[in-house]
């Protein structure tokens, strides 16, 4: 029986690692212990309620005002204890965040191969975006095994040198994660109901039934001129289109609800709303007529939902959704923000290019062959 660690910290890893987490505890050839950072806390607890994932070990980090420096020196001394106590023959990270690249650091330390789940993404900027592009090439030159979610992203690790024989492509866990939870919604009329209260709150439900424009941003080059530029840029549509609503789950970070609520506020068609657990994200997903974002997953998530993408960025290292059609980048430029939605709303026909697109990130199967891979090796 292979002992493997999987360990992550951030609500959008645990969605990820959530279809690979359940995979592989389900197959007898595996020993899977869970470890979590806690690198965000709340975001990150509902999502394993959400999946039913009790973690085995929780270094629980997490603390206001905490900075990169602060992740990464909580992260290693509390690891290393964790790894010598459970003795992995594998250790499984995902994606770009500070956890993953401290969990493969911590790895290598201890001579122990590591998986790196949603592998070989790239803008080719180490500051953009930062500190994820770095992350990812770091825990790469750590890295045996690469799932790379895209055909690009195995181009991407070939360039570094990585050898094609350490390189699987599976698609994107996200599309797993996506068609669980889904399904999860779906199958229980409790679920719908707790949802709905949950909406209720916050936003008249009528609205729902409306046409409206969801919007997430959180990103670290995005604070300061660009969240002005990306607030100003919702208030001028916010006139422009009175009967189309805005509704925004702002993240608590200072960074972000300063300008948010200075800006926003007292407008009475967007809604600015706390940051939502990821079955009542998903509904309103499903229900948005297109998504404002500077997020990586949401770009991967709503053309699955047939839903048009602007990218509140300047780069993306998910360049398959642009090729594709599902997403155009505007940065955190006002002028751009603003006339990519105009377009969207104002010309039906560009809507439903980028609605109808393919999907470029896989059929919801990444986690089984994760999960075949490991077997056979």
């Amino acid at each position: 029986m292979k002992k493997i660690l999987i360990v992550f910290g951030t609500r959008p890893e645990a969605i990820k690692m959530a279809p690979v987490v359940k995979q592989l505890q389900s197959n007898e050839h595996f020993n899977v212990a869970v470890c979590i950072t806690a690198q965000h806390r709340e975001m990150l607890d509902q999502v394993l309620q959400v999946f039913d994932i009790v973690p085995n070990y929780d270094l629980n980090i997490m603390q206001a005002g905490q900075d990169l420096f602060d992740i990464t020196s909580k992260i290693l001394p509390k690891l290393r204890d964790v790894i010598l106590d459970f003795s992995p023959e594998l250790i499984m990270v995902h994606g770009d965040t500070t956890t993953s690249f401290v969990a493969a650091l911590s790895a290598y330390y201890l001579r122990i191969p590591v998986a790196h789940v949603e592998a070989g993404l790239r803008t080719g900027n180490i500051y953009s975006p930062f500190p994820e592009e770095m992350n990812r090439k770091l825990t790469g030159c750590i890295t045996k095994f690469h799932f790379a979610p895209t055909l690009l992203a195995k181009e991407n690790l070939l360039k570094e040198n990585v050898s094609e024989t350490d390189i699987y492509i599976t698609g994107n866990t996200v599309i797993d994660a996506l068609h669980l939870a889904i399904k999860q919604i779906d199958g229980s009329i409790q679920i719908q109901k707790n949802i709905e209260e949950l909406l209720s709150k916050y936003i008249s439900l009528d609205i729902l039934e409306k046409q409206f424009i969801l919007i997430t941003g959180h990103r670290r080059e995005n604070f300061g001129e660009g969240f002005i530029n990306i607030c100003n840029a919702l208030n001028e549509l916010a006139l422009a289109y009175p009967q189309t609503h805005f509704i925004y789950p702002v993240h608590l970070n200072p960074n972000v609800q300063k300008p948010v609520y200075e800006i926003l506020g007292q407008k009475p068609n967007i809604h600015l709303i706390p940051p939502l657990d990821y079955l009542p994200f998903l509904v309103l997903m499903k229900k948005s007529y297109l998504l404002l974002t500077d997020s990586g997953g949401i770009q991967e998530e709503a053309p699955s939902l047939g839903k048009p993408v602007l990218v509140m960025r300047d780069t993306t290292e998910r360049p398959e959704a642009v090729d594709a059609g599902t997403v155009k980048l505007t940065g955190a430029n006002k002028e751009n923000i603003v006339n990519g939605v105009k377009m969207l709303i104002d010309n039906k026909i560009e809507y439903n290019k980028m609605a109808e697109a393919h999907n470029p990130y896989g059929d919801g199967n990444a986690a089984k062959r994760i999960e075949k891979t490991l077997l056979s090796n």
